[in-house]
């Protein structure tokens, strides 16, 4: 059930998954870029069926939460204050965070600005210095064509609005293609001028426990970074994913494995 709270002005929302329970296994997971939390159900609900309290984030900007449309209410350190003010909203002290690309830089700022919150790290995909060059090469032009053919792509997202969504991830998609143009061009804007992430001396005073999940044939998600991530933080354990799908249709490997480290985290 979606719920929604405000913070800064705007509102935000989320939604909860878990037994009645499961309030003392609490885990915040957030999305990918210009995607929903909708794309975390599959593994909300594994994780949730295992005995954990699972919250999922709309950040501003994306999903059912607000979208302001212009870049300086978008960046990573915005948006893990975003993160802290649910745990606020919901009274929650500390709590396991974790995320895919976006959500994975997102945590790494939570632990970074507000580590006695954080309980633990799940990171999936971290975007980091050896993905900045495809970063830039990929959402520089979309930047520019949300702000040169903004009439051109409204009428293409409404077309993409109104085709049926007969699974999860049809909708997922379709709900990525139907974004408001102006609206996605202020989140990548911002993102693009702001940092990826604390700087590498920084996270590598992160003591919190991690569980990396890397990913290879993907340069916007090397598996360099990865690996690079691991050597970073001192209490982590690298995974690598056979594809981007496999973590997409739990229960699997990659679900089990994550639910055991919570196991291990809350035990």
């Amino acid at each position: 059930m979606q719920s929604f709270f405000e913070y800064d002005g705007f509102s935000l929302a989320y939604q909860e998954f878990g037994p009645p329970d499961s309030s003392e296994r609490p885990i915040v997971l957030v999305h990918g870029l210009l995607l929903s939390s909708k794309h975390n159900i599959p593994l909300a609900q594994a994780l949730a069926d295992r005995g954990n309290r699972v919250i999922l984030l709309d950040l501003l900007g994306h999903g059912e939460s607000d979208m302001p449309r212009h870049s300086r209410y978008h960046s990573m350190e915005l948006y893990a204050k975003q993160v802290v003010g649910l745990l606020d909203y919901l009274g929650i002290q500390e709590a396991v965070i974790g995320g895919t690309s976006l959500g994975a830089n997102v945590s790494l700022e939570v632990a970074w600005a507000a580590p006695k919150r954080v309980k633990a790290l799940f990171v999936e995909m971290p975007v980091l210095e050896r993905a900045a060059p495809a970063a830039a090469a990929i959402f520089l032009p979309l930047v520019i064509a949300f702000g040169e053919a903004t009439n051109l792509l409204t009428q293409t997202g409404k077309f993409f609005a109104r085709l049926p969504r007969p699974t999860l991830y049809s909708e997922v998609v379709l709900d990525a293609l139907s974004r408001e143009p102006v609206s996605s061009a202020a989140v990548l804007h911002g993102l693009l001028v702001g940092r990826l992430a604390p700087h590498p001396s920084d996270r590598e005073k992160i003591e919190t426990r991690a569980l990396i999940l890397g990913h290879g044939q993907d340069i916007l998600h090397p598996f360099s970074d990865a690996g690079a991530l691991n050597r970073e933080l001192r209490n982590s354990e690298l995974i690598r994913a056979n594809s981007f799908f496999e973590l997409r249709f739990p229960p699997n490997r990659l679900s089990e494995k994550v639910a055991d480290f919570l196991d291990e985290v809350w035990g």
